[in-house]
């Protein structure tokens, strides 16, 4: 299971995020691995269940992309029966999610993004590869955005992308090179594999203890 704990940036020098942000997020995630949807948790946090690894990597690039927001992954089991909200659950992937946020509220990390989970190994991957492509998100120009959103509105045909814009299809594939789009479009696969084998190496065998489940202050 995955557990993403999400903190506003400079919250105490700025509005208050959260709104705006369940308002624009929830609407794309009916139906697509969303186990406990986004919910404010304490102050200018929020937090969400998902079993889902293509759903959290879409989500967390999207979050990565907004700005503003450190972004904590957790990788693990959670206690049954689940509660309909995040404040009311526990289990080790809300202990690795906390710790996840916290470190990713580091100033030194580039991108806002951490990953914890029962396996280091494993969950630094997952986080190495979500940084990388972080930092390819915000790097990326409005232009550069502009082609890409259009490519996913059109269904991958630079021609109709072309006609969308207003611009040759060669200026098309001149944003979609400097956008590093295609390189994106690689390497997403392959860090929603390691999330996805991450989750399932992570859990323990049937009947074993939930050592891991500590409580935490959430």
């Amino acid at each position: 299971m995955f557990v993403l704990t999400v903190d506003q940036q400079n919250s105490r020098r700025g509005a208050d995020l959260v709104p705006g942000l369940l308002a624009d997020i929830a609407p794309g995630l009916e139906g697509t691995g969303v186990v406990i949807p986004f919910d404010r948790t304490v102050g200018d946090e929020v937090q969400g269940v998902f079993d889902d690894a293509g759903t959290v990597v879409e989500v967390v690039l999207g979050l990565l992309r907004r700005g503003g927001w450190s972004v904590g992954l957790g990788i693990g089991d959670v206690d049954r029966p689940l509660p309909p909200t995040s404040r009311e659950a526990s289990g080790a992937a809300f202990v690795f999610a906390r710790e996840a946020v916290e470190r990713a509220k580091n100033r030194t990390r580039a991108v806002p993004i951490a990953v914890v989970g029962a396996d280091p190994d494993r969950s630094g991957e997952v986080e190495a590869l979500l940084s990388l492509l972080g930092a390819v998100i915000a790097r990326r120009t409005d232009r550069g955005w502009a082609a890409v959103d259009a490519l996913d509105r059109v269904g991958g045909r630079q021609k109709d992308v072309a006609q969308e814009l207003g611009i040759s299809e060669q200026a098309v594939s001149q944003r979609l090179r400097a956008a590093l789009w295609s390189e994106e479009a690689r390497v997403r696969p392959v860090a929603i594999r390691l999330l996805a084998d991450a989750d399932r190496d992570g859990r323990p065998p049937p009947g074993a203890a939930g050592s891991t489940n500590r409580e935490v202050d959430r």
